[in-house]
């Protein structure tokens, strides 16, 4: 009664097939995940001699014609 084993041999051979090319399908359906960025550095000032609002002879001359 060799003929039995032999049907159950094949078919965990084809299950098993049938198991692994289902994984390889899902695998290559899976996004893979995206690379890590490089951080950027903060962007350094235009002017390091400036440090913020100034209030120069231009402004304060602007101040002087918007006056309501």
């Amino acid at each position: 009664m060799s003929q039995p084993d032999a049907q159950i041999s094949r078919r965990r051979l084809f299950a098993g097939a049938g198991a692994a090319t289902a994984v390889a399908a899902v695998a290559a359906l899976v996004p893979q995940a995206p690379e890590p960025e490089a951080v950027a550095a903060p962007p350094e000032p235009a002017d390091p001699g400036r440090k913020g609002y100034q209030l120069t002879e231009h402004v304060q001359r602007y101040y002087q014609t918007a006056r309501v």
